[in-house]
């Protein structure tokens, strides 16, 4: 397992997380699969990568706190002596018009979406610039990038994201750690559950590639960069399909 790069991956029970967490697993990483209350939906995906001889493991946090945001990089660093490559990926969407948004639901927002990145990733860096080497992939959103209507609060955190991402990518620079932010599209996740079909078959027919995405997609990305993105940091990588041009 030490001989092997390790991977953490916030909110990874499910969507991006979860397929970004078998991709990586399956690419010889050594997985860190974190989740906060879908602990069933962890375990299981934890069963399946162990039952496949994969080095994987489970943390229960919840990252918009501070002390479990330590405590989660603390124990990847336990297990596995290192981070080579950092996700930032919990997030939560609660759509509704702006003068719907309570001040709580905007704080939970904040919070889970912005707040963590920057507590989990000040943690991480800890280890990761000693060794002057790493990459860090923030999940923001399309809507980061453009805005989108009744998600006031979420577009807000994840424009947050791409300023923290192009900032903190000219800081670590000189470390040799790279930063980059994947935007992605409408994503067959939980996030878009509750819309209908008609609502889904007007979003695929407005993204030219014809389809929505699949968290593969996105797992994709994200292995790409960490991989193949040595001499690529502070960019945001909209996977959407098209629908943002």
């Amino acid at each position: 397992m030490k001989d092997k790069k390790t991977v953490l991956i916030t909110g990874s029970s499910r969507g991006i997380g979860r397929a970004s967490a078998i991709l990586f697993a399956r690419n010889n990483y050594n997985v860190v699969i974190n989740y906060n209350k879908s602990e069933d939906k962890a375990k299981e995906l934890y069963d399946m990568l162990t039952e496949e001889g994969l080095s994987v493991r489970i943390f229960k946090a919840d990252v918009s706190k501070i002390e479990e945001a330590n405590a989660l990089v603390n124990y990847t660093i336990g297990q596995f002596e290192n981070i080579d490559v950092l996700i930032n990926n919990a997030g939560i969407s609660k759509p509704c018009l702006f003068t719907d948004i309570s001040y709580e639901q905007w704080n939970e927002v904040i919070s889970t979406n912005l707040s963590s990145v920057f507590y989990v990733t000040k943690k991480a860096l800890q280890y990761m610039q000693p060794n002057c080497s790493g990459h860090i992939i923030n999940i923001s959103s399309m809507w980061g990038l453009v805005g989108g209507s009744s998600e006031v609060d979420y577009s807000a955190s994840k424009a947050g994201m791409i300023g923290l991402t192009k900032a903190l990518a000219k800081e670590l620079g000189p470390s040799n750690i790279n930063v980059n932010a994947i935007a992605p599209g409408v994503i067959n996740t939980d996030m878009v559950k509750d819309l209908s079909e008609d609502t889904m078959e007007m979003l695929k027919y407005e993204t030219p590639l014809m389809r929505i995405g699949k968290p593969e997609d996105i797992a994709k990305c994200a292995l790409f960069l960490a991989e193949q993105g040595d001499f690529i940091t502070g960019q945001v990588i909209s996977s959407n399909g098209g629908f943002v041009i």
